[in-house]
C-alpha cells in the first residue's frame, strides 16, 4: 500500500464559486496598488531607490511615519504611566530609593552633548508666523505650560528656543516683601532640602545616595568649613574663616587646579543649608534672585548632559556633579550664598543674564572629568555684582535644576534657642513652587 500520493478530487460546485470569489480579489487588490503607484510615483520611485516594481513602496514611508509615531506615543505614554505610579508612592510616604541598571550606564554612550546642540539649533530656527500659535498651544498642552501668564502674544515668539525663555507678565510672580524670608528662585518642586551637618558634608541626592556639596561647588569655593577641632570655638572665628578664605580665591581666575581640603578634617559652620528644586519642561524658565546678595564669583563646570528627570536622579550615581553647571557665589545679610544652575539633556545653553557673553555646551573635543572649572571673579574686590530680592540672573532652554546652597540665621549654640533667631523652610518635598515665594523664614526675637 502506498502513502503520501495525491488523489484526485472532483471540483465541488461551492469550491468553483470559492475560487471565482478569490480571484476577484486578487484583482481587485492588484487594481487598486496599480492606481496608487500611479498616483503617487516619485514616492514609490524614492522609496525603493528607483525600482518602481515594488507594489509595497508606496506604504513604506507613511508606514514608518506611523510607527515612530505610534513608539514615541507609547513610550510617553509608559512614562505618564510611571510618573504617576511614583507620585502614588510618594501620596502614601514610600520613598524609591537610588537603584543604578543599564539604562544608565547606556547614556554615558551617547553624544549627549552633540544633540543637545543640535536640539538648539532647531528651536533657534524661526517659524512661520500662522504656524508659532499651534505649535506653543500644542507644547503648552503635552508640559502643562500656562499661556495667559507669557508677556507677549504667541505671534512674536519668533522661535522654540525664544518661546522656552519667555518672560512673564508684571506682577505674575510678586516676590515675599518679608525682609526675613529667603524666596525661591525658581517655578519648580522641592525634591531635598535641609541642613548640613557633620564631617564632609553631603547633599542627598536620593534615598540611598548622596553627593559631597564641596564636589557640586568646585575645590575653590568659600564654603564655610572649618576644621573639625574647631567646631566649638567662638563664633569671630568662625565669621572670619570663610572671609580669610575667600579673599585667597577673589583674584583667582584661571584652569589651575586648587589645592583640595582634607574632607575628613573639615565640617560646615552651623546655619549651612541647602535645597535642591526641578524644572519641568512646562515651567518658567528664568532664574531670579532669592535675596539681596553681592556675587562674587562664577565657577563654569564643562561636564555631562545626562537627563535630571527622576528616573535619571533614581539611576545615575553623581548626576548633579556629573552635568555640566554655571555655579554663582556670594554673600548676602546671612553670611555665604551659592546657586548652581545645573544643564541637562537639551538644556546645556545655561545664559546668564548678568554675564551674557558666557557661552556653555561648547563643542569641546574630549571633556575629561578631572578638568577644572573656567572661573571669574566679578569686580571690585569684595563687592562683586550687587542683587536685589526678584532680579533675573539666568535662564534655561526647556526644564533643569537649581540647587541652593546657604548660611542663615540660627543659635549660636543650642542652648541659646530662645534668645537668638533661627532659620526654618517653609516648604516640604514634593511642594510645587513659584518664583517669589517663601522657602524660609527667621524671626529676630
Amino acid at each position: 500500500m502506498k502513502f503520501g500520493g495525491r488523489r484526485r478530487v472532483p471540483a465541488l460546485p461551492y469550491c468553483s464559486r470559492l475560487n471565482r470569489l478569490q480571484n476577484q480579489h486578487r484583482f481587485f487588490f492588484a487594481s487598486s496598488v496599480r492606481r496608487l503607484q500611479a498616483k503617487f510615483p516619485a514616492r514609490a520611485f524614492a522609496s525603493n531607490g528607483g525600482n518602481t516594481d515594488s507594489q509595497g513602496n508606496p506604504f513604506l514611508v507613511p508606514g514608518a511615519t506611523v510607527a515612530t509615531i505610534l513608539m514615541l506615543g507609547a513610550l510617553h505614554a509608559r512614562r505618564m504611566y510611571n510618573d504617576k505610579k511614583i507620585e502614588e508612592a510618594r501620596e502614601r510616604g514610600i520613598e524609591l530609593e537610588f537603584q543604578p541598571d543599564a539604562k544608565a550606564a547606556f547614556l554615558r554612550l551617547l553624544p549627549l552633548r552633540s544633540i543637545s546642540r543640535l536640539w538648539g539649533t532647531l528651536t533657534s530656527v524661526e517659524l512661520p508666523v500662522w504656524l508659532r500659535p499651534h505649535v506653543y498651544k500644542g507644547w503648552a498642552r503635552a508640559f502643562h505650560a500656562n499661556l495667559e501668564e507669557s508677556a507677549l502674544p504667541l505671534e512674536q515668539y519668533a522661535s522654540l528656543q525664544e518661546f522656552f525663555v519667555r518672560t512673564l507678565k508684571e506682577g505674575s510672580r510678586p516676590i515675599d516683601p518679608d525682609p526675613q524670608c529667603l524666596v525661591s528662585p525658581v517655578d519648580g518642586t522641592i525634591l531635598r532640602f535641609g541642613e548640613l551637618k557633620g564631617v564632609r558634608p553631603m547633599i542627598d541626592q536620593v534615598k540611598g545616595f548622596s553627593y559631597s556639596v564641596s564636589s557640586l561647588l568646585g575645590a575653590s569655593s568659600f564654603l564655610p568649613l572649618i576644621a573639625e577641632g574647631n567646631v566649638h570655638e567662638e563664633s569671630s572665628e568662625e565669621e572670619k574663616a570663610p572671609t580669610e578664605k575667600s579673599k585667597k580665591t577673589w583674584w583667582r581666575i584661571s584652569l589651575a587646579s586648587p589645592k583640595v581640603q582634607d574632607p575628613v578634617s573639615v565640617s560646615p559652620m552651623r546655619g549651612l543649608f541647602y535645597c535642591v528644586i526641578y524644572l519641568r519642561p512646562g515651567d518658567y524658565h528664568r532664574v531670579h534672585s532669592p535675596v539681596d546678595w553681592n556675587v562674587l564669583t562664577r565657577r563654569h563646570f564643562s561636564g555631562h548632559l545626562f537627563p535630571l528627570n527622576e528616573r535619571a536622579t533614581r539611576t545615575i550615581r553623581n548626576l548633579y556633579v556629573e552635568n555640566e553647571r554655571v555655579v554663582l557665589e556670594g554673600r548676602w545679610q546671612g553670611g555665604f550664598m551659592a546657586i548652581a544652575a545645573i544643564g541637562a539633556t537639551n538644556v546645556g545653553s545655561i545664559k546668564l543674564l548678568i554675564e551674557p557673553e558666557l557661552r556653555t555646551n561648547l563643542p569641546i573635543r574630549k571633556l575629561m572629568h578631572s578638568e577644572q572649572p573656567e572661573e571669574r571673579v566679578y569686580e571690585p574686590e569684595g563687592i562683586g555684582m550687587m542683587l536685589k530680592k526678584g532680579n533675573e540672573v539666568a535662564a534655561f532652554n526647556m526644564g533643569s535644576t537649581v540647587v541652593l546652597v546657604f548660611q542663615a540665621p540660627v543659635p549660636k549654640s543650642p542652648n541659646q534657642k530662645d534668645s537668638s533667631p533661627e532659620f526654618s523652610f517653609c516648604v516640604k518635598s514634593g511642594d510645587r513652587i513659584r518664583v517669589g515665594e517663601a522657602l524660609g523664614r527667621w524671626h529676630e526675637l
